[in-house]
């Protein structure tokens, strides 16, 4: 009943994380910026994987697209390549938990639910690093940027995609980890059982060989001197 619970617990854990992992790659704020005037912001300049647009005081926004992909930055082909990899291994890290999980009623038997469950883990893992990584190289590319005094040009900040990408990221892994734990669990718990079923028949066989083998002992006849 633990080990079921357990797994909800980690199978929740991730699918929040890959919800937020999903969520992260169309949103706009990866990086944001403000020009600020005497008493109000004036312009905010944001930027995504997809596109850069900038947002006046009375809300208005002008975006545009990326022109071409080959022409594109070497760190925003990685970033997007990593966040698809990320969404597609935590969809297929769900179906294989859904399978696994003790509380469904597919995939066998339960040595054979622990390894789909394991497996699912090693999803799960799997697209949480490739999240981190991606946001952690975007963000690794603001800061350099901001943080070099010979960059003249537009500077920029860490957006609320990136924290949400790293939230994600982290509920995915550590989800992922109780998952892979459940295969390990289940072969302690088949090895108790194997050893418990091995002790019963060690204690049952000699009852069963004496009951099987009748006495052949002949009966003893007393002469009439033997109660004197």
């Amino acid at each position: 009943m633990a080990s079921m619970s357990r797994e909800i617990i980690a199978f929740l854990l991730a699918i929040s994380g890959w919800v937020l992992v999903s969520s992260t790659l169309p949103t706009d704020y990866w990086k944001v910026s403000t020009i600020d005037g005497t008493v109000i912001t004036t312009a905010t300049f944001w930027a995504n994987l997809w596109k850069t647009c900038v947002t006046d005081s009375t809300g208005v926004s002008n975006c545009k697209d990326f022109p071409s992909m080959l022409a594109l930055d070497g760190y925003i082909q990685a970033c997007r390549g990593l966040m698809i990899s990320a969404v597609c291994l935590g969809f297929f890290g769900a179906i294989f938990g859904l399978v696994g999980m003790k509380c469904t009623k597919v995939g066998g038997s339960d040595q054979t639910k622990a390894k789909i469950a394991c497996l699912s883990g090693l999803f799960f893992i799997l697209s949480g690093l490739c999240s981190m990584t991606s946001c952690s190289l975007y963000a690794n590319r603001i800061t350099s940027e901001f943080f070099d005094p010979s960059f003249v040009a537009q500077k920029y900040e860490l957006g609320a995609a990136l924290f949400i990408g790293w939230a994600g990221a982290s509920l995915c892994i550590i989800g992922g980890i109780i998952f892979c734990f459940s295969i390990s669990e289940n072969s302690n718990s088949a090895r108790r059982a194997y050893a418990y079923n091995g002790a019963t028949s060690v204690m049952s066989s000699p009852t069963k060989v004496h009951n099987s083998v009748p006495d052949k002992t002949p009966p003893k006849h007393f002469d009439k001197n033997a109660y004197v």
